[in-house]
């Protein structure tokens, strides 16, 4: 039985970072255009250029994009734990110690859950597999010249 779920592992990763990936981009979506309920939920935008709340929907977009798409995978799961990270500790912990009383579940969540694609990276469905499929079928093709005959 393990077996077969070891062979199906990089296809859940893959949904999962799918998964993950949306529903980042559509939070920072929400954010900066106010679409799918906007910035608290009403519609709102958060203003241009402050600090941290218009860079931090900017890196839930683009983070959450790439994720989605899996292409740099692990460097924009990077970025986007470390803006989560951020976010729990600077804003949700000082009001109390657990994400459950501070209401940093959501930020802690997406945190490990990014993390965590920075060591696995991709899985199957990402555009990093097949843009380093390319690139290894192009280092296995010897050149050919002409052959004059």
């Amino acid at each position: 039985m393990s077996g077969r779920l070891n062979s199906a592992q990089p296809y859940a990763l893959g949904l999962f970072r799918i998964v993950v990936g949306l529903l980042f981009a559509c939070h920072g979506a929400a954010s900066l255009f106010g679409v799918l309920g906007g910035a608290g939920g009403e519609g709102l935008t958060v203003e241009t250029g402050t600090w941290p709340g218009w860079y931090a929907a900017v890196i839930e977009l683009v983070g959450g994009t790439l994720v989605l798409l899996g292409l740099g995978t692990r460097a924009a799961a990077f970025i986007s734990s470390g803006a989560m990270a951020y976010a729990y500790f600077k804003v949700h912990q000082p009001g109390a110690l657990f994400p459950k009383q501070n209401g940093g579940e959501g930020a802690a969540m997406f945190c490990w859950a990014f993390l965590l694609l920075v060591f696995t990276g991709s899985g199957a469905f990402g555009l990093d597999r097949v843009i380093g499929r390319r690139r290894t079928a192009d280092r296995r093709e010897p050149d050919r010249e002409p052959v004059a005959v």
